[in-house]
C-alpha cells in the first residue's frame, strides 16, 4: 500500500530543491537585514526629552544627552532613572525593529503548514 501524501506536498526533488534554494535566500537575506539592523541607531527619550538616548541595533549605547536644567543635586535618583528608561526604550525599539524585520523575511518562505508538526512547516 502506498502512502499519499496531501494534494501539493512532495512533488519529489523538484520541490525539496526549491525549498532549499526559499531556505538558502532567506538565511543570506537574515544575515544582510542583521548586519544592517545592528548599525542602525535607535533613539529614544524619557522626562520630556529631557534624557536622550542612542543606542546600535548591537545594544551599544552610542550617545546619551542629557538637558541641564534636569540635573538636580539633591535629586540624582530621578536623573538615574530617566537615563535608565530612556535607554530601557531604545533597546526595545532595537528589538522591535528586529523582529519585525526578521518576520517579514521569514514570512517570505511560504513553508507549508503541515498537520501535526505545529506550525513549524
Amino acid at each position: 500500500m502506498k502512502a499519499r501524501l496531501p494534494q501539493g506536498y512532495g512533488g519529489g526533488a523538484g520541490n525539496l530543491n526549491n525549498l532549499m534554494k526559499q531556505a538558502q535566500k532567506a538565511q543570506e537575506d537574515m544575515a544582510a537585514k542583521q548586519a544592517e539592523l545592528e548599525a542602525t541607531e535607535y533613539i529614544a527619550t524619557s522626562g520630556g526629552g529631557m534624557v536622550e538616548a542612542t543606542v546600535t541595533g548591537k545594544h551599544q549605547v552610542t550617545k546619551l544627552s542629557i538637558k541641564p536644567e534636569i540635573v538636580d543635586p539633591d535629586d540624582i535618583e530621578m536623573l538615574e532613572d530617566l537615563i535608565a528608561a530612556a535607554i530601557n526604550e531604545a533597546m526595545h525599539n532595537a528589538d522591535k525593529a528586529s523582529e519585525e524585520e526578521m518576520a517579514k523575511i521569514s514570512s517570505s518562505l511560504n513553508l507549508p503548514n503541515i498537520p501535526g508538526m505545529g506550525g513549524m512547516f
